[in-house]
């Protein structure tokens, strides 16, 4: 399953060789086996140093992931789950979705509108009905 790589998207797949991964003492469910069982899976994934990320992609994710980043690299870890192939999978989805949402292409800027004549009239007659209702709460001695 790890040993062909991690497809992000149609167009990225991201090499085994690339990914690091690092295994140690979980905290979350697991009862004694907690305290012997290397579940907890950290993966790491060198953004800066990646041939197989194409440049424009690369350069996207590190403008938006610039503050995620350790020392060049994206870390996720997962311990939710009891098993550490669990836990693996959690990780390198998590990664996949992260990268993911790093190199998806921007959304459209939006092109200014300006409010059309009707939302402006009605906008002004609910002003002028408020402003009505409030001068006739008023005490009429003043």
């Amino acid at each position: 399953m790890f040993d062909d790589g991690l497809r992000v998207d149609a167009s990225v797949t991201i090499p085994a060789t690339e990914l690091q991964w690092r295994f140690s003492h979980s905290g979350g469910p697991g009862g004694q086996g907690v305290n012997t069982a290397d579940t907890k899976a950290e993966l790491r994934f060198n953004l800066v140093a990646s041939t197989s990320i194409p440049p424009y992609l690369k350069e996207r994710a590190l403008a938006r992931m610039g503050s995620q980043l350790v020392d060049g690299a994206v870390v996720v870890t997962a311990s939710a789950h009891r098993t550490q192939l669990d836990n693996r999978k959690a990780a390198a989805a998590k990664l996949a979705v992260l990268l993911g949402r790093a190199m998806a292409t921007p959304p459209p800027s939006r092109r200014a509108t300006r409010p059309s004549l009707g939302s402006v009239q009605r906008r002004l007659d609910t002003k002028r009905r408020h402003g009505l209702l409030k001068q006739r709460r008023r005490d009429l001695d003043d």
